[in-house]
């Protein structure tokens, strides 16, 4: 195993995108520029995340995902066997005043997934070449294929949607071991597909598409497990409620399904999980946590742009001690800035306090 040093102060993955990457892709989709081109200014994004994160004092470093359109892209974005279809509508919730909008998701898988080429290892390679800090690594849950899984297209390719996500895990663990074999000491799995669970309400909306919550639970945690089933690297899984443009997919706390999850999680060193707001619930679940593991508490929100008090976080610090060892728990945010491109409601400068913030807590909680 890789080494299990702790990383008090981390990010969660995503950071905004700055204007003129999204309009360089805006660009190269339209065939106005060309890849090249594309690339440099993607480059540079990176290059912006890069700094932002060392000016904050973080202890580990992501590239931002500065290179997908969404946090599933090192399987959305570079895998065979998704078209564009119509496919089910996902209502999220939150995010200020207002009706609540409704995401239609438009790509669904309708053939065998195939691997083309590495998105993780691109990013990776890039950012090792320009920064002495240890790096994290961000790859999407294989249940998170359940988003492409359409009960009119999908079938014809896999009768079972838990085929799919057992070669979605094939592909991540390919993944996962050429990143370590380039160097790569930390890996993350982003899994709001477990996350989900704690919400009674989309249970029943994966089980009226043909998946069962209950397998999820239970078979699903396996295949997850099997993503990290790779020697040579610290694994995280980062399990949160849903995270689009400020917005939220499922609210409850984690005692519906930790005693389920928690000990389950076999080949993950690192739990990461979202605590900023009352929909996330107490930190009594926390007991359910094999000691040997390290919690990173999600205090910190990307979805409001209020910069959260010092005193107040390190008070949360103190209350979810009371359930799991203080010398393994570390701080970062509930979830990336911009787990799609659109990116959350908050401005630049304001993510950067919250990074602040992050890192000065962390060194006063931990000196």
């Amino acid at each position: 195993m890789a080494s299990d040093h702790i990383y008090r102060a981390q990010t969660v993955g995503s950071l905004l995108r700055p204007p003129e990457l999204k309009q360089a892709r805006a660009d190269l989709d339209a065939g106005r520029i060309d890849p090249l081109s594309f690339k440099r200014i993607e480059d540079r994004a990176v290059d912006e995340a890069l700094a932002l994160q060392e000016r904050a004092g973080l202890d580990i470093v992501s590239d931002g995902e500065m290179r997908r359109a969404h946090f599933t892209g090192p399987l959305s974005e570079v895998v065979a066997g998704m078209d564009s279809v119509r496919a089910p509508v996902q209502h999220w919730h939150g995010g200020g005043e207002g009706e609540e909008p409704t995401y239609a998701h438009v790509r669904a898988v309708t053939g065998k997934l195939r691997r083309l080429r590495s998105l993780a290892a691109e990013e990776f390679v890039y950012l090792r070449a320009r920064t002495q800090k240890p790096i994290k690594a961000t790859l999407p849950s294989p249940l998170m294929m359940q988003t492409f899984w359409s009960p009119e297209h999908s079938p014809a390719a896999y009768s079972d949607p838990f085929e799919l996500f057992a070669d979605a895990a094939a592909i991540l663990r390919e993944e996962a071991r050429e990143l370590v074999s380039l160097g790569c000491g930390f890996i993350q799995v982003d899994a709001p597909d477990i996350g989900f669970l704690v919400d009674e309400s989309v249970r029943e909306s994966l089980a009226g598409r043909g998946i069962d919550p209950g397998r999820m639970l239970g078979e699903g945690i396996e295949i997850i497990n099997s993503v990290a089933d790779v020697p040579g690297a610290q694994f995280a899984i980062h399990l949160c409620k849903g995270n689009r443009e400020g917005h939220w997919l499922a609210a409850g706390g984690y005692g519906a399904i930790s005693k389920q999850v928690f000990p389950r999680l076999r080949r993950f060193h690192v739990l990461l999980l979202e605590y900023d707001d009352e929909r996330s619930g107490g930190f009594e679940p926390l007991a359910d946590v094999p000691t040997d593991k390290t919690v990173v508490l999600g205090l910190v929100s990307t979805k409001r742009a209020q910069v959260e008090s010092p005193t107040e976080l390190l008070g949360r610090i103190e209350q979810a001690a009371e359930y799991f060892p203080r010398d393994q728990l570390a701080l970062s945010p509930q979830c990336g800035f911009a787990s799609v491109m659109a990116g959350n409601p908050i401005a630049p400068k304001v993510q950067e306090r919250k990074l602040h913030v992050v890192a000065e807590v962390a060194r006063a909680a931990w000196p």
